[in-house]
């Protein structure tokens, strides 16, 4: 009792067995996901990170797979322990840039001049995470088939730092940014300077220009004063004389002012 008899059925069709001493075991031909719980694990250089890893996966061989797991979730223990080996073995010999980084190709912003980068991003990598992904796969699909299991794939789904690494990427981050706001806000104040010393530059050069102009024209309207006072003088030399005279008897004397003075003066000639 209990022990399985003929070949597996994998056809559609009519078959038959023998009531209540014989039962049908039916088994997924679809393939099946595996999503293991994330785990801790140590890379090459000593930094902790949250592995999280799927797996696509189908029953190859029923009568293997009924006799050492049983059921899919004796399968999904089995793969548990597989995937995560050999996801253990592909992170702790290499680097934690091979895990995050899958090419050397550093990605730039189109709204900054320069870029800023990490220091894992300008490290080169010579595997790369797809490549991982491989060596995890090609490791664990050598222990699966014990177990009539075939595995298809094996995905890297996540990867996190765990916390006193998350805190150190932050605080180098932050420190970058901050260099970086202090070089533009260097560059700005230089660009400042710059535009004050243009400004100041053209500012000198328009008052000197007007400057020159406004002499000019003082200039210019001094000479036509002279000579409408010269004209003026040709024209009635005593009558000149005489309104120069009251323009300057305006000018120094007024309501408090007290002078003893001759008007045989030519200054007061004409207050006789």
């Amino acid at each position: 009792f209990g022990q399985p008899v003929g070949e597996p059925i994998t056809a559609a069709g009519l078959h038959f067995k023998t009531p209540f001493i014989q039962r049908a075991q039916y088994f997924e031909k679809r393939l099946l996901d595996w999503d293991g719980d994330p785990n801790q694990i140590p890379t090459k250089d000593k930094k902790y990170i949250w592995m999280d890893t799927t797996a696509r996966w189908r029953i190859s061989d029923a009568l293997k797979f009924l006799q050492s797991v049983g059921t899919e979730t004796g399968a999904y223990a089995r793969l548990d322990d597989i995937v995560n080996s050999a996801t253990r073995d592909a992170i702790t010999s290499h680097l934690l840039v091979e895990a995050i980084r899958n090419s050397n190709r550093i990605l730039e912003s189109k709204e900054e001049e320069e870029v800023v980068v990490t220091e894992e991003a300008l490290e080169k990598i010579k595997v790369g995470r797809e490549a991982l992904a491989g060596m995890i796969l090609n490791k664990a699909k050598v222990l699966a088939p014990q177990y009539g299991i075939e595995l298809i794939d094996v995905r890297i789904k996540r990867i996190n730092y765990v916390e006193a690494v998350r805190r150190k990427v932050y605080e180098r981050m932050i420190a970058e940014r901050k260099r970086a706001a202090e070089q533009y806000r260097s560059e700005g104040q230089g660009k400042k300077a710059e535009i004050e010393g243009q400004t100041g530059k053209e500012l000198k050069q328009i008052t000197s220009e007007a400057y020159r102009k406004a002499q000019g024209i003082r200039g210019k309207t001094d000479a036509e004063t002279t000579k409408i006072y010269a004209d003026a003088y040709n024209k009635g030399p005593a009558f000149y004389s005489f309104m120069k005279t009251l323009e300057t008897y305006r000018k120094t004397i007024d309501e408090k002012s007290t002078l003893i003075l001759t008007t045989d003066s030519d200054y007061y000639k004409y207050l006789k």
